[in-house]
């Protein structure tokens, strides 16, 4: 694939395919986010080199004997590209894919301005993203037991039910849609610091991890409302984009969007997803120890366990290690590595 001549790539891509393919499938194929495929694809198809297919989801296939390919088209992919890589480096979020609700929050960061700080709002976002994230896991194994509650006899408010699926059981006091309801009260912070004690007393290994200060007097309340439904807003599980690593993602994006703040200039700094993905394939975890010296908010265990998935082994085979100098961060690890369900 040629980064200068995405037009070409594509086009190789959907060769390599057969001539045909879904929307999905080549977009996924060529590891581009929907932003980029579909203006790359919407030029080749004014070119005439590309035809629209019927389908669910619609697809492309390739147009037999093509003109030559137009100068214009391929300028206008590779400013295309160029646009892409510039929005990357302007805000870290397009490196590894885009979750697609990163906007949404960084609008919310601007009502905030002047009333929190860049990394106070930012650990605000991602405790409430954890608790919406392991509520949309848990919500979905709710309704599956519910539908079969008649012919299996399953409870949809037995813990054990989750825990034998691995999947965090949330008691009813922390769960979104209770939090949801609370957020236009100035109450809301005391109801976002009760879920999270919630959590912590059936998780011990969470203990002490999760932020529980939302009810404090300087986080303005009305506009913690506000920022809770917008989270209500996100399907945090991120099915259509494979995003296995969400905390970590909204954590590289504000690093990004808050670099001049606190980024660089504070020594703080994150690993792009593919760097880390490039590390995990050099040293081919397939068992035995994985060590993070610096391991940030554990993007490196996720790949980790990524990686032995992918190659058919066990998880039990591997045990990782890591350390973190910022208290703060240090626990956003743990928070990240409980979603999956993994002890470090």
């Amino acid at each position: 694939m040629s980064d200068s001549h995405p037009g070409e790539a594509l086009l190789r891509k959907l060769e390599e395919l057969g001539g045909r393919a879904t929307n999905v499938r080549l977009r996924e194929a060529l590891g581009w986010n929907e932003d980029l495929y579909t203006r790359i694809r919407d030029g080749l198809v004014t070119e005439g080199r590309l035809a629209r297919t019927k389908g669910r989801g619609g697809g492309v296939a390739l147009v037999p004997d093509p003109e030559p390919a137009a100068a214009a088209a391929t300028d206008a992919a590779r400013d295309s590209v160029r646009r892409e890589r510039s929005d990357s480096a302007n805000t870290g979020v397009r490196n590894g894919g885009n979750l697609g609700f990163e906007d949404k929050l960084w609008q919310m960061a601007d009502k905030l301005r002047g009333h929190m700080d860049a990394a106070e709002y930012k650990h605000v976002v991602l405790g409430l993203i954890f608790l919406k994230y392991i509520f949309d896991a848990f919500q979905e194994k709710y309704k599956e037991l519910v539908t079969k509650r008649e012919t299996e006899y399953a409870d949809p408010e037995d813990r054990d039910e989750y825990l034998a699926a691995n999947i965090f059981w949330v008691p009813p006091e922390a769960r979104w849609d209770k939090i949801q309801v609370a957020a236009p009260q100035p109450t809301i912070g005391q109801e976002i610091d009760k879920a999270m004690a919630a959590i912590e007393r059936e998780n011990p290994g969470l203990k002490g991890v999760l932020p529980r200060d939302y009810a404090r007097p300087t986080l303005d309340k009305t506009r913690l409302g506000e920022l809770v439904n917008v989270v209500g807003q996100i399907d945090l599980l991120a099915r259509e984009s494979d995003v296995r690593d969400p905390l970590g993602r909204v954590y590289e994006y504000f690093l990004g969007r808050f670099a001049a703040a606190e980024g660089k200039g504070g020594g703080e700094f994150y690993t792009p997803q593919c760097v880390v993905q490039l590390l995990v394939e050099m040293i081919e975890p397939y068992r035995g120890r994985v060590y993070d010296p610096c391991c940030g908010s554990g993007g490196m265990f996720v790949q980790s366990e990524r990686f032995v998935e992918e190659h058919g082994g066990r998880l039990g085979d591997i045990a990782i290690y890591g350390q973190e100098s910022n208290p703060t961060t240090w626990r956003l690890a743990k928070m990240n590595l409980a979603i999956r369900r993994i002890d470090a």
